[in-house]
């Protein structure tokens, strides 16, 4: 294997002998690709900065078998993701759903940029809770629709009738199907429901930026940004068939409200 420069994130660092790691990166030109880091675990190692979510420059090799790690030079780190535990749960979850979209050495246009979009989104330092739970959210649909997976969110998947939800109308019903996807109406089978509000609010994040009101604020309250959590959990494990741990955390973590925080009337958003 020729000597290559690579660029791209750290998704998982893990254990590879006794002194070296396992470095999977997602990269615009190839995908997931796993790398070893000779000597890594030893202290003082100047490939040490191998670390997740991490942007890297590498000079990578090797003449058969797993390619090995030469050089490296970070590019940017995240680790102010870190700064909480919804921040970092966020990007695990984003971290994890590329994981299991992307095959080895086989990259899907634009998802690679597409997570540094978010993930510089997740790390502005002025974004309250429910607009890191929102971003996930819209994340998600995003990375999904990039790799073949993206929510039906244009038709009901009985009739095929349009998807318009008729605001106003609160005994409106759209049903959640995880095999096929949305049917108008409450159906014996459905996982949960969604309200017009809820439906027209998931339908907007199909779009480049979150959906907010004139004055600047997220729309709609945090109860319903959980129940579009929720939402794409199920269809992540019907569809990928594993579950995604990071989004539960999140969800966890937003359970309880925080002092002084003020849930808005389902109906205004």
């Amino acid at each position: 294997m020729s000597e290559r420069r690579l660029e791209g994130l750290v998704l998982k660092v893990g254990p590879l002998g006794e002194h070296d790691r396992l470095l999977t990166l997602l990269s615009d030109e190839e995908g997931i690709t796993r790398l070893a880091v000779p000597g890594a675990r030893r202290p003082k190692s100047s490939l040490a900065a191998a670390a997740p979510l991490t942007l890297l420059e590498l000079q990578v090799g090797g003449r058969s078998g797993l390619a090995r790690v030469r050089q490296l030079r970070i590019q940017r780190s995240f680790s102010r993701l870190g700064r909480d535990l919804e921040t970092l749960a966020a990007s695990q979850a984003l971290s994890d759903l590329c994981l299991r979209l992307t095959a080895d050495n086989d990259p899907i246009p634009g998802l690679f940029t597409t997570v540094i979009l978010h993930l510089e989104r997740l790390e502005s330092s002025d974004l309250s809770r429910d607009e890191v739970l929102a971003s996930s959210v819209q994340a998600c649909v995003h990375l999904l629709t990039l790799g073949g997976y993206s929510l039906p969110l244009q038709s009901c998947c009985l009739t095929g009738v349009p998807l318009q939800p008729p605001l106003g109308q609160w005994h409106w019903r759209c049903s959640l199907l995880p095999e096929d996807g949305f049917a108008i109406g409450s159906q014996p089978q459905a996982r949960l429901e969604l309200n017009p509000s809820e439906l027209a609010l998931l339908q907007r994040l199909i779009r480049a930026d979150l959906p907010r009101r004139q004055n600047g604020d997220l729309m709609g309250p945090r109860r319903v940004w959980l129940r579009l959590l929720t939402v794409i959990d199920v269809w992540i494990q019907t569809h990928l068939q594993r579950k995604n741990r990071a989004l539960a955390m999140l969800r966890d973590s937003l359970q309880t409200p925080d002092m002084g925080d003020h849930d808005g009337d389902e109906k205004g958003s």
